[in-house]
C-alpha cells in the first residue's frame, strides 16, 4: 500500500497491519491508502483560521481559549480548538458561548490580517496548480490532475508539502482531503481535523457513506434535515431505498443532487477563480435600539468594514445592500444600483444610509447589516466623481490617503468622529 511521511515527505510502502511510522525519519505522522497516489482532488481547509491568526501574532494566547466574534448579542465567527473542547461553535449566539467557556478571549476579527494569511495561502496553492476554486478565505477546492508530470510528484505529496510550508513559513495549519470529486473530498477533510489528512478513495465510497448521515452533506441545514427526517431520511442507506424520480419529485432539484451524492457521485468540476457575488458584514446588538445616532455610528462601521474588504480583492460593487432585523425576528432587506460600480466605505456609507432613512421609522432593532453585490475588478483604484455631489471626489481622496496611513500606522490611527458613535 502506497504511503506519505507528511514530516518529511517520504514515500513508502507499507502493509496493512503493521504500524505506520516513517522509515527515514520514524515519524508517525504518515498517511496509506491504496489511492493515495492516484487521487487527485482536494479541499484544503484551515485549521481554526481567524483564531490561529490571533494566536499567531499574540503568542501569550497559544494556550488560551479564543473566540472571534461581536458583544454579547453578536454570534462566534470562530474559535480555537480549545474553546471547542467546551463546546463553543462557529455562528453560536456570543452569550452562549461564554456561558460554556468564561473564561475565553474574545476578539473583534481583523479582517485585513485574515486577507494577507489568505492571499499568503493561494499564493502557494497557485504553484501548484491554476485549478483553484476557493470558497472562503480559509477554505478551497484544488483539482491536480495532470499535475504529477509538472511537479515530478503525485498529488499527495504537493497537498502534503502545502500544509508544511503553510505550518513553517505562515504559522498556520490546515487539513486535507484528499478524494475522487468535491464531495468527497469536502467531507475527507473534516475526518481528521486539526492538521489532518484523510482520503476517501473510489473503490471504498460505497461502504464509506453506509449510514452516515445525511447532514454530513455540504448544504445540509437544519430546515432540510427536518424535511429529510420527516420523509424518513437520516442516513446515506436511506436515500439508496427512494427512486431518483420520486426524490425529484418531493424535494426538488436537491432531491436530483442528493440521489446521486447518496452513491458518491459528484460531478461538478473544481471551477478556477469561481467570482465571488457579494461582500456583506453585519452586527446583532445588546439590547434592541432604535437610536439613529447610534445606528448611524454603525452603519459607517459596518461600510469602512465592507470597503477594506472589498480593497484587499481589488474589488468594487454595483449594488448596495441593507439588511435589518427587528425585536421580532422579522428582516427588512433594501438594494439600490449604482452608477458606478463602488468600493469607498464613503459611498457604501451614504448609500446605505439614504436606504436606512427610506425604511423609517420602523425599529427598534436587533441587527444591522450593510454590503455590495454584483461584484467586479476595480478600475486602477480610480475615484469616480458626482455631478450631483461636488465634494465626492475630495472626500474619495482623503477617504484613500487614509487607508494609506492605516496601512503604515494600524488601523486605529485615523478614525471618523461617527465611528465612535
Amino acid at each position: 500500500m502506497d504511503a506519505l511521511c507528511r514530516d518529511c515527505l517520504e514515500a513508502f510502502e507499507t502493509r496493512p497491519g503493521r504500524p505506520l511510522r516513517c522509515p527515514a525519519c520514524r515519524s508517525p505522522r504518515c498517511i496509506a491508502h491504496a489511492e493515495l497516489f492516484s487521487l487527485t482532488i482536494a479541499h484544503m481547509d484551515c485549521d481554526a483560521f481567524y483564531a490561529s491568526v490571533e494566536k499567531r501574532d499574540n503568542p501569550e494566547l497559544a494556550t488560551k481559549p479564543v473566540i472571534i466574534g461581536g458583544g454579547k448579542r453578536g454570534v462566534v465567527s470562530t474559535a480555537c480548538y480549545i474553546a471547542r473542547i467546551k463546546g463553543v461553535r462557529s455562528a453560536m449566539p456570543m452569550f452562549q458561548a461564554l456561558k460554556l467557556c468564561p473564561e475565553a478571549v474574545v476578539i473583534k476579527p481583523r479582517m485585513s490580517a485574515y486577507v494577507e494569511a489568505s492571499k499568503a495561502i493561494r499564493a502557494m496553492m497557485e504553484e501548484m496548480t491554476p485549478g483553484i476554486e476557493p470558497l472562503s478565505l480559509d477554505e478551497a477546492f484544488l483539482d491536480l490532475s495532470g499535475t504529477a508530470r509538472l511537479h515530478g510528484h503525485p498529488p499527495a505529496y504537493m497537498l502534503a508539502r502545502l500544509v508544511r510550508r503553510m505550518k513553517r513559513e505562515l504559522g498556520l495549519t490546515g487539513s486535507i482531503g484528499l478524494s475522487h470529486n468535491k464531495f468527497l473530498a469536502k467531507v475527507a477533510s473534516d475526518l481528521d481535523k486539526p492538521h489532518g489528512f484523510a482520503v476517501i478513495g473510489a473503490a471504498e465510497t460505497a461502504a464509506f457513506l453506509k449510514d452516515k448521515p445525511v447532514r454530513m452533506i455540504w448544504g445540509v441545514g437544519a430546515a432540510t434535515q427536518a424535511s429529510l427526517e420527516k420523509a424518513g431520511i437520516r442516513t446515506f442507506t436511506d436515500l439508496l431505498r427512494w427512486d431518483r424520480t420520486d426524490l425529484t419529485a418531493r424535494f426538488g432539484s436537491m432531491g436530483d443532487r442528493l440521489w446521486h451524492l447518496a452513491r458518491g457521485q459528484d460531478r461538478r468540476r473544481v471551477s478556477a477563480n469561481a467570482p465571488m457575488k457579494s461582500i456583506s458584514n453585519e452586527t446583532t446588538f445588546f439590547e434592541d435600539t432604535g437610536d439613529a445616532d447610534l445606528l448611524d455610528g454603525h452603519l459607517w462601521r459596518l461600510a469602512e468594514k465592507v470597503a477594506d474588504r472589498a480593497k484587499a480583492r481589488g474589488l468594487a460593487g454595483r449594488v448596495v445592500t441593507l439588511k435589518l432585523k427587528r425585536a421580532d425576528f422579522t428582516q427588512i432587506s433594501r438594494r439600490v444600483s449604482l452608477r458606478d460600480p463602488a468600493q469607498l466605505a464613503d459611498i457604501i456609507y451614504r448609500t446605505a444610509r439614504g436606504l436606512f432613512d427610506a425604511v423609517g421609522d420602523e425599529g427598534p432593532y436587533r441587527l444591522i447589516g450593510v454590503g455590495i453585490a454584483d461584484l467586479l475588478p476595480e478600475t486602477n483604484g480610480a475615484i469616480t466623481g458626482d455631478l450631483l455631489d461636488p465634494d465626492a471626489t475630495r472626500r474619495g481622496q482623503a477617504e484613500r490617503a487614509t487607508d494609506e496611513i492605516r496601512k503604515r500606522f494600524g488601523p486605529d490611527a485615523i478614525l471618523k468622529g461617527r465611528a465612535l458613535r
